[in-house]
């Protein structure tokens, strides 16, 4: 007897096509669904910088590019652009030490040619003994070219606390007007613990204050002082550097905010850090020394 139920397969070769072209279908659509978000967020992302594009394509004047290749110059550039539209009812400033060498003080005056600079924190000194090389000329500079001015102490971990403070205390002579003193502490013991190092650090704070009877501001990166620092020295003012791209605005606990390292002001040669200040030039005065 002749079997010819095996010969019906065409019901299921059709069953297959239509799942293969059901798989495809779905495929392409999450391609263009993908692709349509891609879009979308390119499109938010050049609205989001849109200032800064513009400003560079339009505006953007030659200028050394230092140690950064063309292309990362342009990022930074735009960076810094659109980080200081943001903040234009705040006060901006600079950092410098030894290592920008001479510095034509004369020369600075604006970043990016719209934003003025009001402030300046020096460098004076740096663990028990080392005195910055520039640290007088720069500070008398500064106050001769009407910049408010800091100074601050890089602080040394493995080296004596009292020691350091007694060593910015015999370097720098604050006067009315004048920002409080700053201790700059970025680098993580090789001989000591976290503990013995917080107590080193609020011994210098305790030691500078009674000097100088003005609490002191502490510099620290942003993760540095976050997981070492924040619990134990809450309700000193606070100098943060973070360079992240994505952060866009100076957030409420921070007093100043150095969101790059890579600036370039005139007169000053190389690149150089920049600074938001957390207020008004009426609350940048009040923050000073009385």
């Amino acid at each position: 007897m002749r079997r010819i139920s095996a010969r019906k397969s065409t019901p299921k070769k059709t069953t297959r096509k239509s799942s293969k072209t059901t798989k495809t279908s779905f495929g392409r659509l999450m391609v263009f669904t993908f692709g349509i978000l891609f879009v979308v967020l390119f499109i938010g992302v050049l609205y989001n910088y849109r200032n800064g594009l513009l400003y560079y394509l339009g505006f953007k004047t030659d200028k050394n590019s230092n140690e950064l290749t063309k292309e990362e110059r342009e990022i930074e550039d735009i960076r810094i652009f659109e980080v200081l539209s943001r903040h234009d009812t705040n006060q901006m400033g600079f950092d410098v030490s030894e290592y920008q060498s001479k510095i034509e003080w004369e020369k600075i005056d604006k970043i990016e040619d719209d934003f003025p600079l009001s402030f300046v924190f020096i460098r004076a000194t740096a663990g028990s003994s080392k005195k910055d090389s520039r640290y007088e000329e720069n500070w008398e500079a500064a106050k001769a070219n009407y910049f408010i001015r800091g100074a601050y102490h890089y602080y040394r971990p493995n080296e004596n606390s009292i020691a350091q403070a007694e060593n910015f205390i015999r370097t720098v002579k604050l006067k009315k007007g004048d920002l409080p003193p700053v201790l700059d502490i970025e680098k993580l013991p090789r001989k000591q613990s976290i503990d013995s190092l917080k107590k080193g650090l609020r011994r210098w704070l305790i030691h500078v204050e009674k000097h100088y009877k003005v609490k002191p501001i502490i510099y620290s990166g942003e993760s540095y002082y976050t997981d070492f620092l924040k619990k134990e020295f809450k309700g000193y003012p606070l100098w943060i550097a973070n360079y992240n791209f994505f952060v866009e605005r100076i957030q409420k606990d921070w007093k100043f905010w150095q969101f790059t390292e890579k600036a370039q002001i005139p007169g000053i040669k190389g690149m150089v850090d920049v600074n938001v200040f957390n207020g008004s030039s009426e609350d940048l005065k009040a923050l000073c020394i009385k």
